[in-house]
Formats: structure tokens, C-alpha cells, sequence
């Protein structure tokens, strides 16, 4: 193992100062010295419309290429109604298209989560690994980092300081670096 793993870290909220984005950057901050994650945002992304499959939005092109670039994925989400925002299935959908061409392919895949809520983003995390079987994303099953309770457990400024969720998001970042070292081209 001696390549550095680049892992493309995507957060599924649009708002600057998010829990999932925290959690992200929290996450980058523990990123052992295999591996490096680049934050993508996702501000701006279009709907995805298949009439534009033919010339892909700029920012479009870019964000499969960001993918393209990258060893592994970090998904972040919260849950909003139940599910994954819209914003981050529709860079999924963007990504995946036109068929046969997805970004997606093959890439290793962890998720992580943080909600002010009771359930931790268990039912968006279990409803985006169904998404990743059908983009055939090898993806890390256990541990499971779901955050319930977000805002006892990050500061103002987005550190998470609560040790219990610190320890299992360093156990999952090392299980999902040595996936994507086994799956490293």
C-alpha cells in the first residue's frame, strides 16, 4: 500500500454550515497519511435533465470528472423525508448517465450521516446503499456512522467533539481506506 488514496467526499446538503459538511471535513481532518479527501460541492448542479445528456452542463463535466479522478467515494447525508436530499440523488442521477457511462462504476463507497434528529440518518444511509448496489459501488457496510443528536455533539465552529461518534468514524475511515486500496487501480 503505497499509493495515496484521493477520496472524493460529497456532502448531501447545500447549506455552508451543515452537520454533514462538518461531518465531512471533520472526516478529512482524521484522514490518516494513505489517503487524502477532497470536499466536491454540489451547488451548481442543474436538475438533471436527459435532453442535456448530449452536451453535459459544465458543471456536470466536472463533477464526473472530479469522480473519475478519484479512488473512492465519502457520501455524507442527511434525511429529509425519510430518504436522501434531492440535491445528492440528482448528482447521482447526473453521474450515472448516459447509460453506460456512469462515474460511479466500481468505486468504493462509504456513508456517513449527522441529523439533529433521533435516528441518525439511518433510513437515508439504508436507502443510498440500495442506490449504490445499482451503480455497483463496493461500499463499506460496517461500521455505521449515524449521528443522532447533532447539535450536542459538534461546536459552533463544526468540530465534532463527541468521542463515541470520533471513534467510530475513525474505525469506518479505516476499514473504507483499505477497501479502496484493495480496489485501487
Amino acid at each position: 500500500m503505497t499509493n495515496k488514496i484521493q477520496i472524493l467526499g460529497i456532502a448531501g446538503s447545500l447549506r455552508a454550515n451543515s452537520f454533514n459538511r462538518s461531518l465531512l471535513k471533520n472526516a478529512q481532518e482524521r484522514m490518516p497519511a494513505d489517503a487524502a479527501l477532497e470536499i466536491y460541492s454540489l451547488d451548481d448542479l442543474p436538475v438533471y435533465n436527459q435532453d442535456l445528456e448530449q452536451a453535459l452542463p459544465l458543471s456536470v463535466e466536472r463533477l464526473k470528472a472530479a469522480i473519475a479522478r478519484s479512488d473512492a467515494i465519502l457520501f455524507a447525508t442527511p434525511e429529509y423525508n425519510y430518504s436522501i436530499p434531492g440535491v445528492l440523488k440528482n448528482a447521482i442521477d447526473w453521474a450515472s448517465r448516459p447509460g453506460g457511462a456512469s462515474a460511479w462504476a466500481g468505486k468504493p463507497a462509504a456513508i456517513i450521516g449527522a441529523t439533529a434528529g433521533t435516528l441518525g440518518t439511518a433510513r437515508a444511509q439504508y436507502h443510498l446503499r440500495q442506490i449504490l448496489v445499482a451503480l455497483d459501488m463496493p461500499t463499506v457496510n460496517q461500521p455505521e456512522v449515524m449521528i443522532a443528536g447533532s447539535r450536542d455533539k459538534f461546536d459552533p465552529s463544526g468540530h465534532l467533539h463527541d468521542e463515541k461518534s470520533i471513534q467510530i468514524l475513525d474505525a469506518l475511515l479505516k476499514k473504507f481506506i483499505s477497501l479502496a486500496h484493495a480496489h485501487a487501480r
